[in-house]
């Protein structure tokens, strides 16, 4: 019985960090997933010459909406970055929230793509929090292949951000949300307390996640540096 008992309590964390595991593979797979529908619609994509040369990608699926005439923001997904040797880091666990004062009626779910165009926007996001907007500029991604749009874009933002609600695609503002890392759920990701820089200087490791649908779909656009 004593020795059951042993063998249960060495065998029960392990399947206890497989479904925290598991759980963040869910989000990174989500990720992937939204990623690669909305690079494959074409000329109603993310013009595939922005991916290229952004710093850091992130992906917020399912992004909740709610409210009438005050609106509110919140969402989870994951952002990666480029490393000094020019491949992706280990997913950061992000939350997305803030609140809007415009028309809006109803409620609803919109996944969220953001780029981090360069190295100032890159320093921000490395914050413990920023506002988007505020500490850092964004602006509404161009759609399509319009090599003047992204021109215009990567001259004027620092972020770049996209959404997909009901079918519907394009570039969308941002203003006054707070984008910052979920730092309880990367501490369970990597068993440990790890901090934004250190995940996306690429620091840190996950090789079950580096193996997912997000970085496959990432490894489609090599990096164009300037």
């Amino acid at each position: 019985m004593k020795k059951a008992l042993i063998g249960f309590m060495m065998v029960a964390p392990l399947f206890a960090q497989r479904d925290v595991d598991e759980h963040y593979a869910k989000w990174v797979r989500e990720s992937g997933n939204t990623l690669r529908e909305i690079m494959d619609a074409g000329d109603r994509g993310i013009p595939e010459d922005l991916l290229r040369r952004a710093q850091c990608v992130g992906v917020i699926p399912n992004l909740k909406r709610a409210g009438f005439i005050v609106g509110a923001k919140y969402g989870k997904g994951v952002m990666v970055c480029r490393t000094a040797d020019g491949n992706w880091s280990a997913p950061s666990i992000e939350r997305i929230e803030g609140g809007s004062i415009g028309l809006q009626i109803g409620a609803g779910e919109t996944d969220v793509v953001l780029a981090v165009m360069n190295r100032s926007g890159e320093d921000k996001l490395l914050r413990d929090k920023f506002t988007v907007g505020g500490d850092a500029s964004v602006m509404a991604g161009p759609v399509g292949r319009s090599s003047q749009a992204e021109t215009d874009a990567m001259a004027h933002a620092e972020i770049l951000a996209w959404s997909r609600s009901r079918g519907l695609f394009g570039g969308i503002s941002l203003e006054g949300a707070t984008l910052r890392p979920d730092t309880d759920d990367n501490a369970k990701l990597y068993g440990h307390a790890v901090s934004q820089r250190e995940i996306l200087n690429g620091d840190v490791h996950s090789p079950s996640l580096m193996n997912s649908e997000l970085y496959t779909e990432l490894n489609r656009f090599p990096y164009k540096r300037d």
